[in-house]
């Protein structure tokens, strides 16, 4: 993994490159603002994790967090001799994902830098799983559906039906259970009736040709079935 680091004070920039070194890091040094640009326009999809110092001669680590946030979700880290409110608060209402105030240990800088790095690992990977359904996707953890890359204007109503069917896939669902499980959604009211609809609705935005169905089946005289190997986590 690669840091970048932006520290105008080279005795504390030298020994933050030798110990982060040590853990096995790559570790690219600025200690000018006008620097750090340069590798911010040109190389920020190689670097993952940016250590900024706020005060610099030539600008602010702010600045420098702006740009990154502007361009990548690179987690950013300021380095600081300033320990108030105020510039804490600063920082992170830009998207500054942590703050330490010189002077530091090391050890606490190094746990903080894992702490951030698992978070984002987690996310990015939260954020990835997905549900494939045919040309459909669905992102569970975003309550988003896309087909063919665009996304659809599910109600909440209709979101919460398709995610009972993917998961009982290869069941078949009376209407009974449906209207049992989907009871009081988003505050409507469900009967067997408006469950048609609702069907109706999300197989229109769904299917390729919602007059025949392919990834919801009626099976005559039980209820509904989506079909199984159609369904890819």
């Amino acid at each position: 993994m690669k840091l970048l680091i932006v520290e105008d004070d080279k005795t504390i920039a030298s020994g933050l490159e030798y110990s982060l070194k040590q853990e096995g890091y790559q570790v690219t040094i600025c200690h000018r603002a006008q620097e750090a640009v340069e590798i911010i326009d040109t190389q920020l999809n190689t670097i993952s994790l940016c250590l900024f110092d706020l005060s610099l001669p030539d600008g602010s680590g702010y600045d420098l967090c702006r740009r990154v946030k502007a361009s990548a979700d690179v987690p950013v880290i300021f380095l600081t001799v300033v320990d108030d409110e105020v510039n804490v608060v600063m920082g992170l209402d830009m998207g500054a994902d942590d703050y330490i105030t010189k002077p530091f240990r090391i050890r606490e800088l190094s746990s903080r830098i894992k702490t951030v790095l698992r978070r984002y690992q987690k996310n990015n990977t939260q954020e990835k799983d997905s549900i494939q359904l045919g040309i459909i996707e669905i992102f569970p953890l975003e309550g988003k559906v896309y087909k063919a890359q665009l996304e659809l204007a599910l109600t909440a109503l209709e979101y919460r039906l398709l995610m009972i069917f993917i998961n009982h896939r290869g069941q078949v669902l009376s209407r009974e259970q449906l209207l049992e499980m989907i009871w009081d959604v988003a505050g409507e009211f469900v009967n067997d009736n408006t469950l048609t609809v609702y069907i109706k609705r999300l197989r229109k935005k769904i299917e390729d040709n919602p007059q025949k169905p392919m990834l919801i089946e009626t099976v005559r005289g039980l209820g509904y079935r989506m079909v199984a190997e159609n369904v890819k986590k």
